[in-house]
Formats: C-alpha cells, structure tokens, sequence
C-alpha cells in the first residue's frame, strides 16, 4: 500500500474498531438501523469516497475502495450494503450521466445529502435481467414509470434509485429497450412498500419498490440516451462484484480472527486446542484461502482503475472471495463448537451473513458463466 492508502484504511480500521464492533451484535440481533454510524460516516467522508475530487469527495481509486470495504465487513457486513449502492449509483452518475446529472447529483451524493440506491430486480426476474418488466413512457417532459422491482438494499433510505426499466419494449434483443432512470423518491407514485425479512444482512433494509404511474423528470434518464440502460447496469455491476469480493474477505478476516483466538483461549484435553493438528490444519487452510481471495480481489480492482476490461477478474474475485467466505465461516464454527452455534458469540452472525454473497451481485452460477465466456473469447482457437 502507499502511505496514503495506509492513512485511509488506518482510519477506516480505526473507525470500525471504535463505532462498530463494540454494537454490531447488538444492532444485527435487533434488526436496527445504524443511524448513528450512518452520521458518522458522512461525517467522515465515507460517502464520498469514491467520488471524484471535482464534486467533492476523495476519489479514492478501485483498490483502495476495495480495502475500505473488507475492513468496514470485518466490522459489520451490513454497513458495506449502506455505502455499496451508494457507491454504484455515483459510478453510473460519473461515468455516464451529463454534465448536468453530475452537477446535481454527485456533490450532494459525496455528503450524503443524497443517498443512492440501485435496482434491477423484480420480483419474476433475478439473473434473467432481460426479463424485466417494468415500464417507463415518454410523456412529455416526463418519464411515467410503472413496475416493482425486488431487493433494493437501502430502499427505504435512498433519495436516488438508479432503476433499470424498458423504455422500448419491443426491442430485439430485449437489452436494446432498455434503460436507467435515475428515480428520486421527492415524486410522487414511488415507494418503499415492505421490508424482506432475511436469514442475516440485518440492519441494512431490503425492500420491494413499487411504481404507480411515478413520474420522473427527462432529465434523469441516465445520460440521456435510451437503449444503453443494460450496458450502464452491467458495467457497474462490475464495480458492485469488487465490493462483494471485499466483504467476503472482510467476513472471513473477522471469522478467522475469532477462530485463532479462541483456540488459543479454549482448552481440551489439559491444553489449548491450537495445540491439536486437527485445529491448526484448519487455521492454515483459512488464513491461506483469505490472502488469495485478498489479492484476487486486489487483481480485480487494479484492473479497473487501469481502464482495461475485468469482467472475468472481477468475477472470478467475486467467485473466490465469497466461496472462501462461507467455507472459512463454517470453519470457524467447527473451531468454537457449540460455542459457535451460540447468539452470544459473532461467528453465529457471521455464518448467517456469509450466504448472502454466494448470490449477491449475480450468483456464483451466473460468475462461472461470466468467466468462462470469458475465457472462451480470449483463448479463441482459429480455424
């Protein structure tokens, strides 16, 4: 790291350290909000991080952003979900809003005035994004939007919704018709109806958003143009599979670092029991799969900030990091025996929170697809 990066995730550690293990058991158990460390972090910048210095914030670059959020996870896995979709929304704003879109958004986004949310979901619909079927008409000066769409991390919180519907139905194929729409909930006709009861991830709400003939402005169709709505999604998605990787690293950090104090602490048969070959092959096996899926993740990101395609490093990042997650998790709960089957202890919190990544950002089936698609187009054999 340079000694800035170093300066950055020191304090990010320190602010986890100090604000969010001492609660998140408390908070997770009771499903609540983090209001408190929500304020702190836009104190603190945090929403600003990876937007640029321009509109205001840090503009951290993607490996950076990468450390930020494996420590933030090694805290509390759900305080990664506030600040993700935030952080996607300000990608898509940047890279392909207007002039005008960044002018308006991004500053008030860096504060935290402005929240972002990110939705393409529905409820018939997951992995098959082309499916979806929420619509948006041109009226006007107006988009008129109808639909539901399905888990929205921060849905009740988020000011602004970057919202993929089709604004051309007919089109073949589908993803031609298809379009982001920067929704802000200040109009009238766009809600949060339910909350989605989850196995972990609390905290952080996931809700069902629903369109009734919400209007939104022209203007906040995403840098727009029409039709280029999928490729806009798909592109942060991307962003959105480095932040998983980190969380899966973060998570399983937090799990091993448990895990080896415990059995240092705990004893059986007259002697700790890292003392048992049984224990220690199981805390090798952890440490070394948490530092490749670290510097898989560390790959994926570097990609990006240097401009080149990562789809496959991204999705292999994203692959690795959360299969090592759930696998180091459930180590780590074999290491604590009943103990670790307990609510008073964090690994319990842990092993509920680790599934979620497995099929977060695109499930692990849709990963290998990606990978070895791409794979396939860069090993083409000729002739």
């Amino acid at each position: 790291m340079t000694t800035e990066q170093r300066e950055i995730v020191g304090m990010v550690g320190d602010f986890v350290e100090r604000e969010i293990l001492p609660v998140a058991h408390d908070l997770d158990h009771d499903d609540t909000y983090p209001e408190k460390i929500v304020a702190q972090m836009k104190q603190l910048g945090f929403f600003g991080f990876a937007i640029p210095e321009a509109y205001g914030g840090t503009g951290l670059d993607y490996a950076t952003y990468a450390m930020v959020c494996e420590e933030i996870a090694r805290g509390w896995m759900s305080i990664t979900g506030i600040i993700n979709t935030h952080f996607i929304v300000s990608f898509l704003i940047e890279n392909f809003g207007t002039d005008e879109q960044k002018q308006r958004f991004l500053p008030r986004m860096a504060t935290g005035e402005f929240h972002g949310g990110f939705s393409m979901s529905e409820p018939n619909c997951g992995s098959d994004v082309q499916a979806i079927q929420t619509r948006a008409i041109r009226d006007n000066g107006d988009y008129v939007i109808n639909g539901t769409k399905m888990w929205a991390t921060n849905g009740e919180h988020s000011t602004v919704v970057a919202t993929l519907v089709k604004t051309d139905p007919d089109a073949s194929p589908p993803h031609r018709g298809m379009s982001c729409i920067l929704a802000e909930k200040q109009y009238p006709g766009f809600t949060s109806s339910r909350r989605i009861e989850k196995l972990g991830y609390k905290g952080v709400e996931t809700t069902e958003l629903v369109f009734e003939n919400n209007r939104q402005p022209a203007a906040n169709l995403l840098g727009e143009v029409e039709g280029q709505g999928f490729k806009q999604m798909m592109a942060a998605i991307e962003v959105g599979r480095v932040n998983v990787a980190a969380r899966g690293v973060g998570v399983a950090q937090r799990a091993f670092e448990l895990s080896i104090a415990y059995a240092q602490q705990r004893q059986a048969f007259g002697v700790p029991i890292a003392q048992h070959e049984a224990i220690q092959f199981k805390l090798a096996d952890m440490a070394t799969k948490i530092q490749a899926a670290r510097l898989l993740t560390n790959y994926a990101a570097r990609k990006k900030d240097a401009g080149e395609r990562a789809d496959v490093e991204c999705g292999m990042a994203k692959l690795f990091a959360s299969e090592t997650c759930f696998e180091v998790v459930s180590e780590a709960m074999r290491v604590h025996g009943g103990y670790g089957f307990s609510k008073e202890y964090d690994v319990e919190r842990l092993y509920r929170d680790a599934p979620l990544l497995i099929i977060g950002e695109g499930t692990n089936e849709i990963q290998r697809l990606i990978i070895a698609k791409g794979l396939l187009e860069r090993y083409r054999v000729s002739g």
